[in-house]
């Protein structure tokens, strides 16, 4: 079984509060998702996050193929850090570390995620041009979204 491992960082010009009362909120995890993905919250639990909280979403991860992403909030520190989960959705494994601290002048970002793709090793061979580079074009749309709803770390 391989698992990868993904990691980003990201500074922004904004207090911890700030950056946590937005990153923190399910709500926005459609803000942050490229268009083309159709993400949708369909569970209704609309309480602020907390641990154990379930989250149910709607997603067309590739190629037009839509797809149902079940994920726990496993841990939640407020104000430092949270992780969610996949108990059901496309990846075999997903667990997403989101870290988030102050810093001069702002805060830095950290997601680190540990995934494993689904269908064995054909997934291992698709793993190179499918699933990475997807994952590369998420986190490119996320960071230039951030930048333009919270302005560029210039320090």
């Amino acid at each position: 079984m391989k698992i990868y491992t993904f990691q980003r960082k990201q500074k922004l010009p904004i207090t911890l509060n700030e950056a946590w009362k937005f990153l923190s909120n399910p709500k926005n995890l459609s803000t942050l998702t490229p268009k083309e993905m159709n993400f949708t919250i369909i569970s209704k639990d609309d309480k602020p996050m907390y641990a154990g909280q379930v989250i149910q979403y709607s997603v067309t991860p590739i190629a037009g193929i839509k797809a149902t992403w079940v994920s726990e909030i496993t841990h939640f520190v407020d104000g430092n850090y949270f992780v969610d989960l996949q108990l059901y959705g496309p990846y075999a494994f997903w667990h997403h570390k989101h870290f988030i601290h102050e810093i001069d002048g702002g805060v830095e970002m950290e997601d680190i995620i540990d995934y494993k793709v689904p269908l064995g090793i054909l997934g291992q061979i698709v793993h190179p041009f499918l699933v990475k580079p997807k994952l590369e074009e998420i986190f490119k749309y996320r960071q230039e979204k951030l930048i333009e709803i919270f302005g560029e770390y210039k320090k």
